[in-house]
């Protein structure tokens, strides 16, 4: 059980990601009736717009969002580096989303797209906004003030992501750089009820890894994030966390950063993460692509113009239980009406967090591994189309 300011929350548990201080397409109360428990909001966007100052203006995070349970923000870091179109390995960053891709980022930017570039220095980052091309900055300290300004319940140190595309030597140094950083973070806070982790870095490299677990555990943080590289397949983003979690304080909370696939659950709680934030159900959602327990489905394909069965029958989530139709749906797609972005992302939330409810009860009652067969049987093994 993990203590808040605003609830206590049952680990493990999945954060549904707000973005720009908003769950794209889904209400407050939608979220409350799926029992989604923690929101994460993005420090990056915020501080661009509408700013830190504003939000406080306005009565904090919670009361801007009309969210009255726990919420937790990212340090800016990960969206700095990642938004920055890289020139060369020191000066720009560009970093991959997901450990596995088929086609790793090469650095070079869209068709027409003007390059967005990410200096660092000892003291921070400066970076070109991507909403208006001013040139903005972030440090270790504004990071801090401006999470404390939001007035998130768990708040995340800044640091430098690397990408898989990084070598020994510079993610060595941008580990360094990010221990550094650490420390003046913990020195800049002066909110006291917030939770503040530390980020474990290191690329998918076994000594870097360990040994910025056991810096960072050595430190008065109140938790750790893996960040960075996860490399380049499933079987190393396990490599890295076993790495991290044999080096942390066994007390402390652990959150994966940006992972939370189906699958990805069951073999990462049993590593031992307790947290986990992915946009992938309401990006999903938007794109037609629904969670069945037999795979994803997409209900765009033009097989389902006529189909009369709900997206799930043994599904209890609104979109389901209401009876709006495969059928439906598509058409809603076809249209671009919106209410299909918010029925399809209703049910992928409760596909996620129904889940992780059940990883909870099985991690309780000592019979994951089971969960884990059962489940993955049908959804990995699936037809889903």
């Amino acid at each position: 059980m993990l203590h808040t300011p605003h609830g206590s929350i049952e680990t493990p548990f999945f954060c549904v990601v707000g973005t720009a201080g908003a769950v794209k397409g889904v209400t407050p109360d939608e979220l409350r009736e799926l029992d989604a428990g923690v929101l994460l909001a993005n420090t990056y966007h915020l501080f661009l717009r509408p700013g830190a100052d504003v939000v406080h203006q306005l009565g904090g995070l919670h009361r801007f969002m009309g969210w009255d349970g726990p919420i937790v923000t990212d340090s800016g870091g990960f969206q700095v580096f990642s938004l920055g179109s890289g020139i060369e390995h020191g000066v720009g960053k560009q970093i991959g989303m997901f450990p596995g891709d088929d086609t790793p980022d090469t650095g070079r930017r869209p068709r027409g797209q003007a390059a967005r570039l990410v200096r660092i220095d000892a003291d921070g980052a400066t970076f070109t906004s991507h909403i208006d091309g001013s040139r903005q900055r972030l440090t270790p300290e504004s990071s801090i003030a401006t999470q404390e300004a939001l007035g998130a319940d768990i708040i995340l140190a800044f640091d430098e992501p690397t990408s898989p595309l990084h070598d020994a030597e510079y993610t060595r140094e941008a580990m360094d750089r990010t221990h550094r950083w650490a420390l003046r973070c913990l020195s800049a806070r002066t909110r006291e009820g917030q939770s503040l982790y530390g980020i474990v870095q290191g690329g998918a490299f076994d000594e870097l890894r360990s040994a910025s677990a056991r810096f960072i555990g050595s430190l008065p943080f109140d938790g750790a994030a893996i960040g960075g590289s996860l490399g380049r397949s499933k079987a190393d983003m396990h490599a890295v966390l076993d790495w991290s979690f044999a080096q942390l304080p066994e007390a402390w909370p652990r959150h994966l950063l940006g992972i939370g696939e189906p699958e990805d659950l069951f073999s990462c709680v049993a590593r031992g993460v307790d947290q986990f934030d992915c946009v992938a159900p309401t990006r999903l959602g938007r794109h037609g692509q629904l969670y069945t327990p037999s795979g994803k489905l997409l209900v765009t394909r033009p097989e389902f113009a006529e189909d009369a069965a709900p997206i799930d029958a043994e599904c209890g989530c609104y979109t389901c239980r209401t009876g709006f139709s495969r059928g439906y749906l598509r058409h809603l797609f076809a249209a671009n009406e919106l209410l299909g972005y918010t029925l399809a992302s209703v049910h992928n939330l409760h596909f996620i967090l129904d889940l992780m409810r059940k990883i909870r009860a099985a991690v309780r009652g000592d019979y994951l591994g089971e969960l884990q067969t059962e489940f993955l049987s049908r959804y990995v093994g699936g037809a889903a189309r």
